[in-house]
């Protein structure tokens, strides 16, 4: 006879998937009883029972994956709707989309398709227990920030969930604090006449974004002409010295950022930059330039130096080698070190403290301010807005990273 299939051979037994979402069953309702000793083992019984019947009567049905999806979360989200309201139920559909593929995963035994067919037991628990871990730390790290984004919609000025908005009323619900984010500090928010003109030149948190922009940008730019010169030396053999301008170069990095706010303000007060745009711009390129270094030197660690000696044995110059040769093999490198050393002065606010006039506030700064004089939800709204901005940013790394490898890749083939 024919071996049976891979999938087959690899099965699990009828009671293994009913006992591992009968666990994670017990855990969602101990949750669910909120910390009430005298109803949390009723819930975890009640959550590991549930959990496992779904988990076993899925398993003998083995229904399409979208028709056990389904299943789970019916029986889930309804019941939680009834007893604790439409946020509870939302979130235990949620639990029952992932139940019921989960219960299909285990029972089918393609959880063990990661690992070869000889993997024993303990093997496969500590492969997914590794995972389960650092998607634990990911949460714990990611959790706080994404509180903040519903929390920015609340029509009420608090920080905290309303009742209404854990039972998802429409009127609980408001974009009034990204409103505010426009007529804070306009003289006429009402106005039909000169509004435009009047957000542009008065709201507060405009110009903090204007501030903001006009002091990254030309930072970035100069952090990036400086660190790349800097790392393409340093990429040399014959640069004397290399660790000890490399730890110079980064000691930005490792330096307590109050330190060197007080260092540049010093140096800067006696050259007359202090509470000027050009001091903080100069500011900012100092921290930034180390992410370039950085980024760059670890792009030119498979760089082939053969290329500028051809071009040199050709008659280039060395400035046209540069542009034409070398800076298109490194601009992915070049262009992550520059959205760091962007995204470093968009965030950065101890040196802006220090060195900023009254009028030079950037974004960072007016949140500080913000809840050092007023505490107003809508600082969640800009807090949200810079979440998704800083999310695109490293986004827009992520996918320049993975063409650097995808050409260093082509490049070696």
């Amino acid at each position: 006879m024919p071996p049976p299939p891979h999938s087959e051979q690899t099965r699990p037994p009828r009671w293994f998937a009913a006992a591992w979402c009968a666990g994670a069953g017990a855990v969602a309702g101990y949750l669910t009883a909120r910390g009430a000793a005298d109803l949390g083992g009723l819930h975890a019984l009640l959550g590991a029972a549930l959990f496992g019947t779904l988990a076993a009567a899925l398993d003998a049905l083995k229904p399409p994956r979208w028709a056990a999806r389904l299943l789970c979360m019916a029986a889930l989200g309804a019941p939680g709707a009834l007893v604790y309201g439409p946020g509870y139920g939302l979130l235990m559909a949620a639990l029952g989309y992932l139940l019921g593929g989960a219960a299909l995963w285990l029972g089918s035994g393609r959880y063990r398709r990661p690992l070869p067919p000889y993997a024993a037991g303990w093997e496969v628990l500590w492969f997914y227990a590794l995972r389960g871990i650092c998607g634990l730390v990911f949460l714990f790290l990611v959790l706080p920030i994404l509180v903040l984004i519903p929390l920015s919609f609340n029509q009420e000025p608090y920080f905290s969930f309303t009742a209404g908005m854990l039972n998802f009323e429409p009127g609980a619900w408001s974009l009034r604090w990204y409103a505010d984010l426009l007529h804070s500090g306009m003289t006429a928010p009402a106005a039909a006449d000169g509004w435009w003109g009047d957000l542009w030149r008065n709201a507060r948190w405009v110009q903090a974004v204007k501030n903001s922009f006009l002091i990254g940008i030309p930072a970035a730019l100069l952090a990036t002409a400086l660190g790349t010169l800097a790392a393409i030396g340093l990429s040399r053999s014959e640069m004397p010295y290399r660790r000890a301008v490399m730890a110079l170069l980064i000691s930005p990095m490792v330096v307590p950022l109050v330190i060197t706010a007080s260092g540049v303000f010093y140096a800067f007060s006696s050259v007359a930059l202090a509470k000027t745009y050009a001091g903080l711009i100069f500011a900012h390129a100092v921290l930034g330039v180390p992410f370039v270094v950085i980024t760059v030197t670890a792009t030119l660690a498979g760089f082939d130096r053969s290329l500028v000696h051809a071009a040199a044995s050709l008659g280039a110059s060395h400035t046209r080698t540069f542009f034409q040769v070398q800076l298109p093999l490194i601009l992915p490198g070049v262009m992550v070190g520059a959205l760091f050393a962007f995204i470093t002065s968009f965030d950065e606010v101890v040196v802006v403290l220090q060195l900023a006039d009254v009028t030079q506030r950037t974004l960072p700064r007016q949140m500080f301010t913000g809840l050092r004089e007023q505490i107003s939800p809508t600082i969640l709204a800009v807090a949200t807005i810079f979440v998704l901005l800083s999310a695109l940013l490293l986004l827009s790394i992520e996918l320049v990273r993975r063409r650097t490898e995808r050409r260093l890749r082509a490049g070696a083939l």
